[in-house]
């Protein structure tokens, strides 16, 4: 664009020039080995213009034939350096892709058009290809090699640390990821890992120095940074409680600060204030943490604050707590508690009552249990809310990323992640879930408990000898001392056939027969279907249903 400003510019120059000596006319005489040339002042400055313009032309000319070897080994050499980076690129992102084999392959072909210390992208190809060749010894020698070039340092510290990473090295890795962090603060993921090296080592304050050293910019990252403070001097002044209770007191109580609603921070800073005998300040925190979040060990310290108290005094400090929030029931399980333990046994129950029906869990039917096991001893009872309690709802306990915890801890044993622990009913173990799933068993399916299998499938049970149920015609059978003959009914008029049900003929048996076996089930599916069991009460025969009375026997 401002070349070609420049040249309308010069263009419009040179016309108004011209123009100029148009509008002035004139002869210009020259001079030249006794001749005299004379021609008009237009003519001649066309004439210089034209001859300026000649010497430029050929003056280009000249110099592009000089150049020319020059402008096209430079060609050629651009031209091979962008296929070379068109290689690289691509590579790169089958790199990324997981693509091993095109990877090596642009690798190959991007290395032959650049040289590795024009480009260190080489390096990274490299050690990625070997990574998704699963030769992580190759990648870490590329990895270190890449520590000496400064722009490719932190992508080689990353890499070895996460090779460190993958072996179980965590002082390797704790290495490497320092000197990243030292090298370039705002890399978040040196900064967690040397802060969770720094936190499992226990040295607080060093990784209150790393998470001071980070700059956070907008209001959220602002507001995650205060409740990592806030976790991390928790975590100290729970170090510090027995050692220097006051270096213990002020962390907890600017971690509350930074965090209402952080629990331990809460519980740690009244407890401090407490052995102070600050009752006033120590009950106010422990106070709006309650109202934030309920929690058994702030009613606990809340409740236990002057040990000197009689059990009367804990009811009414309980009594007192439990008004802040109203139909909860952590809130009556603190009255319950505080009740059973100054004997006030109907108080307690009603308390543990009203927390079983506003969260029936483990606790509330535990409670009860005891409730009656101090007041009557009905074993009945206690039984009873022991098997209700087993089958409630878990409490809620500290949990993170799956790991349930008795006590409260600054990060999570798997993750590293800072203030994972969170007071929620834990999600039910995977043997609970199995044991209420359908088992699966090798063999054939278990049949219902109430539903009766089809007749064809159904393998009927041995008959004890000499026992037959008529339902339609009466057998005559052999009269001997234990069975006795039968006399038969005079037969009625027949009634109408009934399509629904159909009665087979009975074959007649010869004297002295007895039972046949039954057949096994196979052979009963692959030939016929066996006739189904005779229940012990057939029913009426619809031959006969006015005289259903008469016409049902049982012969024992």
């Amino acid at each position: 664009m401002f070349r070609v400003l420049s040249f309308l510019i010069l263009v419009f120059a040179l016309g108004l020039g011209f123009a100029w000596l148009a509008e002035r006319p004139g002869t210009l005489l020259v001079t030249f080995s006794g001749y005299q040339y004379e021609v008009t002042l237009m003519v001649g400055a066309a004439i210089v213009t034209a001859f300026v313009a000649a010497v430029m032309i050929l003056w280009w000319l000249i110099k592009s034939i000089w150049n020319s070897p020059y402008t096209i080994s430079r060609y050629f050499r651009v031209r091979r350096r962008d296929r070379g980076y068109q290689a690289l690129s691509t590579g790169l992102i089958a790199a990324g892709a997981g693509d091993a084999d095109m990877a090596r392959r642009k690798l190959r072909e991007s290395a032959k058009m650049l040289s590795a210390d024009q480009e260190p992208l080489l390096h990274l190809l490299e050690a990625q290809a070997s990574l998704l060749e699963g030769d992580h010894s190759a990648a870490r020698k590329k990895f270190e090699t890449m520590l000496d070039d400064p722009e490719m340092k932190l992508i080689g510290l990353r890499g070895l640390y996460l090779e460190a990473e993958r072996l179980g090295d965590r002082g390797v890795a704790r290495h490497y990821a320092e000197q990243a962090s030292t090298a370039a603060p705002q890399l978040s993921w040196a900064a967690n890992a040397a802060l969770e090296s720094r936190m499992r080592d226990g040295d607080w304050d060093g990784a209150l120095r790393l998470l001071d050293a980070r700059k956070p910019t907008g209001a959220a990252e602002k507001e995650a940074a205060a409740k990592n403070r806030a976790v991390l001097l928790t975590a100290k002044a729970i170090n510090l409680s027995h050692v220097d209770p006051l270096a213990a007191k002020n962390a907890a109580i600017e971690a509350n600060r930074l965090d209402p609603g952080l629990i331990p921070a809460a519980i740690i800073a009244a407890k401090a204030l407490f052995r102070q005998d600050d009752l006033r300040k120590g009950a106010k925190i422990l106070e709006a943490a309650w109202k934030k979040e309920p929690h058994p060990e702030i009613a606990d310290t809340y409740v236990h604050a002057r040990h000197g108290d009689s059990a009367i005094d804990r009811l009414k400090r309980a009594r007192k707590l439990a008004e802040l929030r109203t139909n909860n029931a952590e809130s009556s399980l603190v009255v319950s508690r505080a009740a059973l333990e100054a004997g006030e046994y109907r108080a307690a129950r009603d308390a543990a009552e009203t927390a079983a029906r506003l969260a029936p869990r483990e606790a509330a039917f535990l409670l009860l249990a005891d409730i009656e096991d101090a007041d009557g001893g009905d074993q009945g009872k206690v039984r009873e809310y022991l098997g209700r309690a087993v089958k409630a709802q878990p409490d809620p306990a500290w949990t993170a990323d799956g790991i349930v915890s008795e006590k409260w801890a600054p990060f999570s044993p798997v993750t590293g992640r800072i203030g994972a622990f969170e007071w929620r009913v834990p999600v039910e173990r995977i043997g609970q879930v199995i044991e209420q799933a359908p088992q699966v068993v090798d063999g054939p399916a278990p049949e219902p408990e109430r539903a009766a299998p089809p007749a064809a499938l159904q393998q009927p049970e041995p008959a004890p000898a000499r026992t037959d149920v008529v339902d339609a015609e009466i057998v005559p059978m052999p009269a001997n001392d234990r069975y006795p003959p039968v006399q038969a009914p005079e037969p009625s008029a027949p009634a109408p056939e009934t399509p629904a049900k159909a009665t087979a003929p009975v074959e007649q048996k010869p004297e002295n027969a007895q039972p046949a076996a039954p057949a096994p089930a196979v052979a009963a599916l692959s030939e016929e279907p066996p006739v189904p069991p005779i229940p012990d009460d057939p029913g009426v025969d619809p031959d006969s249903a006015g005289e259903k009375e008469a016409r049902r026997f049982r012969l024992f």
